[in-house]
């Protein structure tokens, strides 16, 4: 169905104005990402009932590994997938075109080698020290400069936008990349510039402005621009979104110290990160509203809606998951939570299970039009959606329920040996789930790859023994 434009986008072909190359190589990069990063949080899971199976080899073991599988998710598969899709959507929302094309494949080639080198450096013990920010120095320069560059892109190409008004989306990008640009910079100079008890009160600062004021800001840019056109809905309020705008601004920057409650951090600041923390309520139901209130009316056709349910379960997700994250910060729950697998519940839940999940329904919206061509196989992505689903599903359940076992047993002065053993059956489960991921996203790779290597007319004709309509409801343009 053609797009109907009106005022100065009148007569404007939008696809005319993305840079097709660059979306499609951070795109690549983005699912090659899908791949590696989540299965070496498998591999790691399974370390917990089996701690000898990758060998007694010092970079296999879990300290080594696991910064291979954070910093992978967040800064290969997550923002790989973000900042190709926003080379997509920022053209088309203003009406003119990023500048600097010619810089746009050498950015994603700088920053996914970039990525790669890193995370073959930290096995070999090249770690600067910072959860989420444990890339060795000569991997965080470039990673801030592509980031810096992205953000003058956007920002000149917003400057120039055909209409004054700022859809919600681009409220939210520009606070990512800039918010961002800046926190680099924390992440570079903090192991240098501070240290004992300020260093960790820092660090929770630092750690929290990637996962909110990076991942959060990002992960809302590309549901409040492809939930929309995916069910052919307008946003359902402009005024609510903005309300979550700005209470995101001003409550997450002070919440990250409530990692270190009960710690010789001064107790006023371990308040003020308690009372905002709690008041991450508001930004979080507001756009939990509107993101369902957008699908008023058009829930017929979400069974056979791929972009729209990968959207709505990674909103789901994010309702259960950002309720753990602000009662986790009240003292009276942090104390049977913290350094229990009620934490990393959360965590899975909300970087995996809401931001990667709504990144891969930007995905699975613009590969096809990137290529030209319908989704290859329908079927193989509904497979691809309810196997993602059903394993972090289970990863949450099992892991919120294993930690409140664990903190109240320690509570209760159970032996540790003894809390230990009786966590392995919830292990066993966690790492079913993991591969019930992997295998997940496996599909939608090969599924997305076979599109791409399928002929148009092939795949015009592949989509009548489908079953199903394109994947955002309507022809790809």
């Amino acid at each position: 169905m053609a797009e109907t434009l009106r005022g100065r986008f009148a007569g404007i072909d939008l696809d005319e104005l993305v840079d097709w190359p660059v979306v499609r190589t951070w795109l690549y990069w983005g699912m090659f990402w899908l791949l590696v990063a989540p299965s070496v949080g498998v591999a790691l899971s399974g370390l917990f009932n089996y701690p000898d199976y990758l060998g007694t080899t010092l970079g296999l073991t879990f300290g080594r590994l696991r910064p291979v599988h954070v910093n992978g998710v967040i800064f290969g598969a997550f923002s790989s997938l973000f900042i190709g899709e926003c080379y997509y959507l920022v053209p088309r929302l203003c009406g003119v075109r990023v500048p600097w094309p010619q810089w746009g494949v050498p950015l994603a080639w700088l920053w996914n080698v970039t990525v790669a080198a890193a995370l073959i450096a930290l096995p070999f013990g090249e770690n600067h020290g910072l959860e989420a920010g444990e890339f060795p120095l000569f991997a965080k320069i470039p990673i801030f400069l592509v980031v810096a560059v992205a953000t003058a892109q956007f920002l000149i190409a917003i400057g120039r936008r055909l209409e004054p008004p700022l859809y919600v989306a681009l409220w939210y990008l520009i606070g990512a990349f800039v918010w961002t640009t800046m926190n680099l910079v924390l992440g570079i100079i903090l192991p240098y510039t501070i240290s004992g008890i300020n260093s960790a009160a820092f660090h929770g600062l630092y750690i929290h402005y990637i996962v909110g004021l990076w991942l959060t800001p990002a992960g809302y840019v590309l549901i409040y621009y492809f939930l929309p056109i995916s069910v052919r809905n307008p946003i359902y309020g402009h005024k609510l979104s903005l309300v979550g705008f700005w209470s995101l601004a001003l409550f997450y920057p002070f919440v990250g110290i409530h990692h270190y409650l009960y710690s010789p951090i001064a107790d006023w600041a371990e308040t003020i990160a308690i009372v905002t923390s709690m008041l991450l309520i508001i930004p979080v139901w507001t756009v939990l509203v509107n993101f369902f209130g957008t699908v008023k009316g058009r829930w017929d056709g979400f069974g056979k809606n791929l972009p729209a349910k990968f959207l709505i379960m990674g909103s789901i997700m994010y309702l259960v998951g950002c309720f753990q994250g602000s009662t986790e910060a009240l003292r009276s729950i942090q104390q049977p939570t913290h350094f229990t697998d009620f934490v990393i519940s959360h965590s899975h839940l909300t970087v995996f299970g809401t931001f990667v999940v709504w990144a891969m329904g930007g995905l699975v919206y613009v590969w096809p039009r990137a290529c030209g061509r319908e989704l290859w196989s329908f079927t193989m992505g509904n497979w691809a959606f309810w196997l993602i689903t059903v394993g972090i599903s289970t990863m949450g359940l099992v892991l919120t329920a294993a930690g409140l076992q664990q903190g109240f047993q320690w509570m209760a002065g159970t032996e540790w040996l003894d809390t230990v053993l009786s966590m392995r059956p919830y292990w066993l489960v966690r790492t079913v789930g993991g591969i019930s991921m992997d295998i997940g996203m496996s599909l939608l790779v090969i599924n997305l790859m076979m599109t791409a290597l399928t002929r148009p007319a092939e795949a015009a004709e592949g989509q009548v023994f489908g079953a199903a309509p394109a994947p955002a409801g309507g022809a790809a343009q």
